[in-house]
């Protein structure tokens, strides 16, 4: 889209980790409702871990998701902003990488579940806001509502193993800390 500035959010690996969640940002960024982000770095993050704690999976399942990922999302990789990260300074160290990359690539956002790990006054200065997956895709919705919507109702049509009624998926996006976004959807729920 030549001439608009959509809104950028870098996506946390503990955003992605959940299928639920990275599927339902993944299909908001794929109508185009904001453009999301990431990092290599994030990208192994979350891999490594669901490996970790998932030994069902196989490596090549997940690097299978992260090219569709990467195809749902053009230009999602961010890369040269290694000389930011030792100049930040978080709670985790091991998250300056995620605010040095949203620094690089000028987001407006991170979305994560670990709102503690980006303090406000830290975020303040770099104008970026830090924002929970329920509140980011809540904002989105509310900005473009039959957009979201039709986004969502794709996603539940790719659901094949087990395929999922509305209801269900409301119910999975409401199991994974998000309530509002639940909630809004069950009002929606024959639309989806």
């Amino acid at each position: 889209m030549p001439g608009i500035a959509r809104y950028v959010a870098v996506l946390d690996a503990c955003v992605l980790y959940p299928a639920p969640i990275r599927d339902l940002l993944l299909s908001l960024a794929d109508a185009d409702l904001y453009h999301a982000k990431w990092t290599r770095q994030i990208q192994d993050e979350w891999v490594t871990n669901l490996l970790t704690n998932r030994p069902d999976l196989c490596r090549g399942q997940l690097e299978k998701t992260c090219a569709d990922m990467a195809t749902a999302v053009p230009d999602c990789m961010v890369d040269g902003y290694d000389f930011i990260v030792s100049t930040l300074t978080l709670p985790d160290p091991g998250d300056r990488h995620v605010l040095a990359a949203a620094i690089k690539c000028n987001a407006d956002a991170i979305v994560t579940l670990n709102m503690r790990d980006f303090p406000q006054a830290t975020m303040d200065q770099y104008g970026i806001e830090a924002q929970h997956p329920d509140d980011f895709v809540m904002n989105q919705i509310e900005l473009s509502v039959p957009e979201a919507l039709e986004a969502i109702k794709k996603l539940r049509g790719r659901l094949r193993n087990p395929p999922k009624s509305a209801a269900d998926l409301i119910t999975t996006i409401e199991k994974q800390s998000m309530p509002q976004t639940a909630e809004f959807l069950r009002a929606w729920q024959n639309l989806i």
